[in-house]
């Protein structure tokens, strides 16, 4: 037909997802990035009236300031962004460079705040990705994290006149390759300190109990992972926790903070703690756990604390990507 407008086709696109960073510690932008995250019916399953009044009236009022405080805390001053912005971008370039084809194009996006699925998977439209490849990197599948990506997928499909092919890795909790890249980040922790931990800790973000009991698989998921690390790691016993929790109702338990506290009264001084479940470093692992985790952990009695650094952008954990993508393409 003449006058066709031009129309770019033929290409696979592979889009990695992360939760999410307000585009800076600012009181306004951290409040816009709470809003969207906890306005998610996935994330916060109450009645939608009462918990609108009590996010917009409570919650962003006061929370806010705490969690800009904590943010600052880790914040990356000179790239100006977050730890898992800046790991996430890192991962996406370096797996690029990795797969390297002309048909193959690779882009990351954040599920809260920027930038947006949306605005990714437009822009690998426009470039003439035919077939979409979208990988949550949240290892252990959960409704409010892995399903929530889903969700924003599925809703800007819904608007695309020409839709590509969709295919979604849902969890990879016992990969082989994620396995291993685990343990290896075990060994090279080991190897930089003198001292031999009593206990092993593998916190996991935790979620409401009642999530749990109306079907999720979350918890197993972790469980696995811990398990399958404890098989290939057997000189020191490994310990699953539960951290981050939120609000007044029952998360899964143990808790990985009143774990810290009472670890030093049983006898358990030097400890190493691990977090299978975070792709990047990012608020929850730094300031959560390397900040308030370790304070807690040594006034209760520690002796020796230390942080296994996340997977991150290191050589094993872009070769599980690669993995992960080149089953599907």
């Amino acid at each position: 037909m003449e006058n066709h407008p031009k129309v770019n086709f033929g290409k696979t696109g592979i889009l990695l997802v992360n939760l999410g960073t307000p585009d800076s510690t600012s009181w306004l932008d951290i409040r816009r990035y709470l809003k969207e995250f906890l306005s998610d019916k996935r994330v916060i399953e109450v009645n939608p009236f009462i918990w609108k009044i009590i996010l917009n009236l409570f919650i962003l009022t006061f929370r806010p300031a705490k969690t800009a405080k904590a943010y600052k805390e880790i914040w990356m001053q000179k790239e100006n962004m977050s730890p898992l912005r800046y790991y996430t971008e890192k991962q996406a370039e370096k797996l690029s460079n990795l797969i390297q084809k002309d048909d193959v194009f690779i882009d990351y996006a954040m599920r809260y705040g920027n930038p947006s699925i949306k605005s990714k998977i437009s822009n690998l439209h426009e470039k003439g990705c035919e077939h979409l490849i979208v990988v949550p990197l949240y290892p252990q599948y959960a409704a409010a994290t892995t399903a929530t990506v889903c969700d924003e997928v599925y809703r800007t499909l819904m608007n695309m006149r020409w839709q590509p092919s969709l295919k979604i890795i849902p969890h990879y909790e016992s990969e082989p390759l994620y396995i291993d890249a685990l343990v290896n980040s075990l060994k090279i922790k080991l190897s930089e300190i003198n001292w031999k931990p009593d206990l092993i800790v593998a916190s996991y973000h935790g979620i409401p109990k009642k999530y749990f009991d109306k079907g999720d698989p979350y918890h197993c998921y972790c469980h696995k992972t811990t398990r399958l690390i404890s098989e290939k790691f057997k000189e020191i016993n490994i310990k699953t926790t539960f951290q981050s929790r939120f609000g007044p109702e029952e998360w899964l338990q143990p808790y990985t903070d009143k774990t810290l506290e009472n670890l030093p009264k049983e006898g358990k001084k030097n400890i190493l703690v691990i977090c299978p479940g975070f792709a990047s470093d990012c608020v929850e692992t730094l300031e959560e756990i390397s900040i308030q985790g370790k304070e807690s952990f040594l006034k209760a009695g520690g002796d020796k604390f230390e942080l296994v650094p996340c997977l991150n952008d290191n050589k094993d954990h872009i070769e599980l990507l690669r993995h992960l993508v080149n089953k599907n393409l």
